[in-house]
């Protein structure tokens, strides 16, 4: 008798099974059909409700605030909504992730706090040696992530471009990608002092300070040393359309290239959501005025890699600043990950099932070396399913599971609601409460999978 039986609407790589079935035994799926089902010790039938592989969400900051310890709200939240499994970024508070003892530091915070799958990106100082990168590598991190722009100059430094080369050339032999923050430090701190010479603040100015040559011009020149080197050079956080094309033309050229994009870029717009929400939309690259659909069409062509949350685990104080300059740059955005890019697909007419399974799952589980346990409901895969009734709700942060509760999605409507969440074949949530223990999840090293293979 197997251990749990699911029955719903089964998402698999071929498409939805209706009244279909999968069995978990020890963590693992072990069976997956329709029609007649095995006896089981424990039954949850989910009725239509879409049995979906767990979100991987590619690009979190769990640890720029409040340090490793911020690995349990975040884990909390991203059980919450649907998701599985983190891929942390390196900036955390106090120290970057960039050698031995700090990797092995947020790895036991893993095991002390997450009750979801953690995979990290590691990262480099401008000052430290190549060589460095093995001992992260063989420590199993999935990428490494380094910035153009200088946000702080011990945790968050900007590295030169004969740094970039250096660490391009030591990546190169391997299948792991260098992220990019994709800002050129002198148009942004130009245009940031012209802006307050002239008085001018709020959202409006904020996109306008860190305009699309700034971003464009970054990702340009980061695309054109990764391709003289042969390295995958990816691009985290793209806001224009014009983004994706160009990586597209060193894509179809024949070099490693990719580009991702937040699902914050997708719903908002400075012209339209400003006035209301002001600095609570402020995220770095900025959002754009009238680049919604375009960015959609950019998600249908294929030319997004994948879709992350780049939820930033900042309190709400930080945004009450006098000027836009001053607040801080990053949104929540675990629980509305899924709801949030389901919905803007099935608002406009577009696969919504396929492409959440596609852009949330699969793809971000094949870009960091984690297929095919995890990405996909089949047999022998990690059991790490999402539970999603079709059922609206209206989104009110004040009800999230994590420790920051606002969001700038509060009162919009989502077409879709988490009902549970199973990590590595254990209830992690059903649909009020968080019921699995901190330290329940796990840390995922980097496998064999890449992503051109």
């Amino acid at each position: 008798m197997t251990e749990l039986l699911i029955r719903g609407t089964i998402v698999t790589p071929e498409g939805p099974i209706e009244n279909g079935w999968l069995t978990i035994e020890g963590g693992k799926i072990r069976a997956i059909g329709s029609g007649p089902a095995p006896a089981a010790a424990d039954v949850f039938d989910a009725g239509s409700a879409l049995v979906m592989p767990g979100i991987i969400d590619g690009q979190t900051h769990a640890g720029s605030y409040g340090g490793l310890e911020g690995l349990r709200s975040t884990t909390r939240s991203a059980v919450a909504g649907g998701v599985t499994t983190i891929v942390d970024m390196p900036y955390d508070n106090p120290a970057p992730l960039n050698d031995k003892a700090t990797l092995q530091a947020k790895i036991d915070a893993i095991g002390q706090h997450a009750h979801a799958n953690v995979a990290l990106y590691g990262t480099i100082m401008p000052d430290q040696r190549t060589e460095d990168l093995k001992v992260l590598i063989d420590g199993g991190v999935c990428a490494f992530k380094i910035s153009a722009f200088e946000s702080s100059p011990t945790r968050f430094p900007r590295i030169p471009a004969d740094r970039m080369l250096d660490i391009f050339e030591a990546l190169a032999p391997t299948q792991l990608p260098l992220g990019v923050h994709n800002e050129d430090q002198e148009i942004v701190r130009a245009r940031i002092a012209r802006a307050k010479a002239e008085g001018r603040d709020g959202i409006a100015a904020h996109s306008d300070s860190r305009p699309p040559a700034a971003e464009l011009a970054s990702t340009a020149h980061f695309l054109e040393i990764g391709a003289a080197t042969g390295a995958h050079a990816h691009i985290v956080h793209l806001s224009l359309a014009r983004g994706f094309q160009l990586v597209d033309t060193y894509l179809q050229a024949g070099y490693r290239a990719t580009g991702e994009l937040c699902v914050h870029y997708l719903w908002f717009d400075p012209s339209e959501h400003g006035a209301e929400l002001g600095a609570r939309m402020k995220v770095n690259p900025p959002i754009r005025p009238g680049e919604i659909e375009r960015l959609w069409q950019e998600v249908v062509s294929g030319r997004v890699a994948f879709v992350s949350s780049d939820h930033s685990s900042w309190p709400i104080d930080n945004k009450f600043t006098p000027s836009i300059f001053e607040a801080g740059a990053g949104v929540p955005g675990l629980e509305t990950l899924l709801p949030a890019f389901f919905t803007g697909a099935a608002t406009r007419g577009l696969d919504a099932i396929a492409l959440t399974a596609q852009q949330l799952c699969e793809n971000p589980a094949r870009f960091f070396g984690l297929w095919p346990q995890k990405g996909a409901l089949v047999s022998g895969a990690d059991a790490d399913i999402a539970i999603v009734a079709r059922q609206s709700q209206v989104w009110d942060s004040r009800s999230a599971h994590d420790a920051l509760n606002w969001s700038p999605y509060d009162g919009r409507t989502f077409d879709i609601t988490v009902i549970r969440t199973y990590v590595n074949g254990r209830l992690a949530y059903d649909g009020n409460e968080i019921c699995n223990e901190p330290g329940d999840g796990r840390y995922l090293p980097r496998g064999d999978h890449h992503w051109f293979a």
